[in-house]
């Protein structure tokens, strides 16, 4: 990743030295192309001031002839009446040269060529007199492509300087960049990064949490694991003994039917975990795709309470439900499992000649369910755990009543697979309060 950064940070200030470098060269030509033809012009100036007298004295003409400029007058058929450099009788008609023919045309016209009678380039400026003759003034300069060449020389060494220079200076930034993240690679705690950039600490930020978020879920599987074991155990434990013991003849006929008994209700609550261990491992299937419908709320607690009732009976526990009827979109299947986990929690864990109260109605626009019981309550230091996977606020009352502890955390998978918020209110010996909103 460093040499694909110091690679790319290379390149892009090697085209930035390249454009940087094309474009002062240009501009340094049309600077240094300007600056000529301004110096012409003062000259044609001067010489249109004095007339042809200025160029009979011997001193101008070695003055004109010092700075390079060349004095040419061609008349209007396009032949050389006079020529500073050369004698106009080898010089041919200059008609069709377009800075004679702009400046019969227009007052005025330049134009750079090579010239072959002085080996140099030439910048050319003519202009037409009030007798219709043409006043040129050329200046021979180096030539071009030398002074470009030598430019272009100065300006590689100083591209390569420059290249040089980044090349350093991204390799230093790149080192400052990603050494935060080479540190949260072999320490991902970060508790000593040090200084890092401000723009890169959300990232870092982001890292961190999502390897929290990771070493959570570690732990959450190893505990899943480990308790999933251990609930296993115990009810296979008990059938394995109770039948070892029926099989061997050891138990006379009173107690063989006990443990027959023993080893039905064990055999119900393996049942009961396994089912809730493989309903939980759907709902955690993030590709997995529940099937939706109109559901109603009232109709649906309903039909769990008329399921519920002969378990009610046998607790002393009275089911009611009030409310309206209220429609969401929503799964029936997990609607149904929701409803019998809640209820059936309310019913367990109540008291004889308790209530659990069942209420679907609507709230600020939202289809509302309550499920509140008259039972024994949560202490206010375990009711942030409850929804946790085996988690028990009194383990033993629980296995006796035959709980798996998977069943509210079931009821919050199934929440937040349908978008509810979900609330838990308890007070221990007053009951208990399970509010969803959808």
């Amino acid at each position: 990743m460093k040499k694909k950064i110091n690679i790319q940070f290379i390149l892009l200030s090697s085209f930035a030295v390249v454009v940087t470098a094309a474009a002062s060269m240009v501009l340094f030509y049309s600077i240094f192309k300007n600056q000529v033809y301004d110096d012409i012009k003062d000259y044609t100036h001067i010489i249109r001031a004095y007339g042809p007298e200025f160029l009979k004295s011997d001193k101008n003409r070695e003055f004109l002839k010092k700075d390079g400029i060349r004095v040419t007058f061609i008349q209007k058929d396009g032949s050389v009446s006079y020529d500073s450099s050369m004698g106009q009788q080898v010089m041919e008609n200059h008609k069709g040269r377009p800075e004679i023919q702009e400046a019969l045309r227009q007052g005025s016209g330049t134009t750079v060529r090579w010239s072959a009678t002085s080996s140099l380039h030439t910048f050319y400026y003519a202009e037409r007199l009030e007798d219709g003759t043409v006043l040129r003034i050329g200046k021979d300069s180096e030539n071009i492509s030398h002074m470009l060449k030598r430019t272009g020389a100065i300006v590689l060494v100083v591209s390569l300087f420059v290249v040089l220079f980044c090349g350093m200076l991204s390799r230093c930034l790149t080192k400052k960049l990603l050494s935060p993240i080479e540190k949260l690679a072999s320490n991902p705690d970060g508790a000593s990064q040090g200084p890092i950039y401000q723009e890169i600490e959300p990232f870092i930020q982001r890292i961190k949490e999502q390897h929290i978020n990771i070493l959570d879920h570690v732990r959450m599987r190893q505990e899943f694991t480990a308790n999933v074991s251990h609930e296993l155990k115990t009810p296979l434990t008990a059938i394995s003994g109770y039948a070892e013991l029926i099989g061997s003849g050891m138990a006379g006929e009173k107690d063989a039917k006990r443990f027959a008994h023993e080893i039905r209700t064990s055999s119900d609550r393996l049942l009961g975990l396994i089912n809730d261990i493989l309903k939980l491992s759907e709902l955690d299937d993030k590709e997995q795709e529940f099937e939706l419908e109109q559901v109603n709320l009232y109709k649906a607690a309903r039909s769990c309470l008329d399921m519920m009732d002969m378990q009610a009976a046998k607790q002393g526990v009275t089911l009611r439900l009030q409310g309206e009827g209220c429609t969401i979109s929503a799964n029936r299947n997990l609607i149904d499992e929701l409803l019998y986990n809640l209820c059936s929690n309310g019913i367990q864990y109540n008291n004889r000649g308790g209530t659990v109260t069942v209420t679907a109605a609507r709230e600020h626009g939202r289809a509302m369910l309550l499920v509140e019981d008259t039972g024994i309550g949560i202490p206010r230091e375990y009711q942030d755990r409850v929804f946790e996977r085996f988690y028990r606020v009194d383990k033993g009352r629980s296995r006796q009543k035959g709980g798996t502890g998977l069943g509210l955390a079931i009821v919050k998978h199934i929440a937040a697979q349908h978008n509810a918020e979900l609330s838990l209110e308890s007070e221990p010996g007053k009951g208990t309060r399970v509010k969803m909103l959808f």
